[in-house]
């Protein structure tokens, strides 16, 4: 894809080292001329020390063939700004970040991806990597539904048993589902059935609708994680 990227800050920086490794035509414009400097000395690709909200800006990073903009400021105002200028020039794909949840609705009026306050994400994972351990990657889906990943122990009720055993036996309630299961020497990851095994040292992707709770974790053999 050809990829205009608007800021070279905390959370633009990284988003560009994914872009460029994943093979992507990238062109990034940054008006810091420090943070542009660093960015040109680190990455390859076109580095443009301009605003991005000046039209002319937009057209010396090439957005009439861009596939995508995404708009990483720390300023609600210029990622607004800078997408409904995308908008006007057709581009098909335009994210954003929204620092101020109040501001959230404006993005979804002018119809922009939005990823809302990253600090706040970054923030909640932290959290969740010291409270609840075990859990080695998870998505939030609503208020309370999760996505998860979580090993099975060697003392966990539900090892050795099929998907059918741990539903009859009460460990899985129809609420939880496991999805995936990666298994050393096993490629690609396993699609589980009713009589698929669970077994310790399995690294499970699990759909709760409650989330992962303490209760669902002691199931795979983690009484430790637990919220204090």
């Amino acid at each position: 894809m050809y990829i205009v990227i608007v800021g070279a800050g905390d959370i633009g920086q990284p988003l560009i080292d994914i872009a460029t490794r994943s093979g992507n035509e990238v062109v990034v414009i940054e008006n810091d001329p420090e943070r542009a400097d660093r960015a040109a000395g680190t990455y390859d690709c076109l580095i443009l020390e301009d605003d991005a909200t000046d039209h002319n800006a937009l057209q010396d990073a090439g957005i009439e063939r861009a596939d995508a903009l995404i708009s990483t400021t720390d300023r609600d105002a210029t990622n607004i700004m800078v997408c409904l200028l995308a908008q006007e020039h057709e581009v098909p794909n335009i994210v954003s970040v929204v620092h101020d949840p109040e501001h959230m609705n404006v993005f979804r009026q002018i119809g922009v991806n939005t990823m809302e306050n990253p600090q706040e994400l970054i923030a909640e994972y932290l959290y969740r990597a010291v409270a609840r351990p075990a859990i080695v990657d998870y998505m939030r889906i609503g208020e309370q539904a999760e996505v998860f990943e979580i090993e099975v122990t060697e003392n966990a009720p539900i090892a050795g048993k099929t998907l059918i055993e741990a539903a009859d036996g009460d460990l899985l309630s129809e609420d939880v589902l496991i999805v995936a299961i990666e298994r050393e020497g096993e490629d690609p990851p396993i699609t589980p059935r009713g009589n698929t095994r669970i077994e310790a040292g399995d690294l499970l992707t699990v759909y709760s609708a409650f989330g992962a709770e303490p209760e669902l974790t002691d199931v795979f053999g983690h009484p430790e994680d637990r919220v204090q």
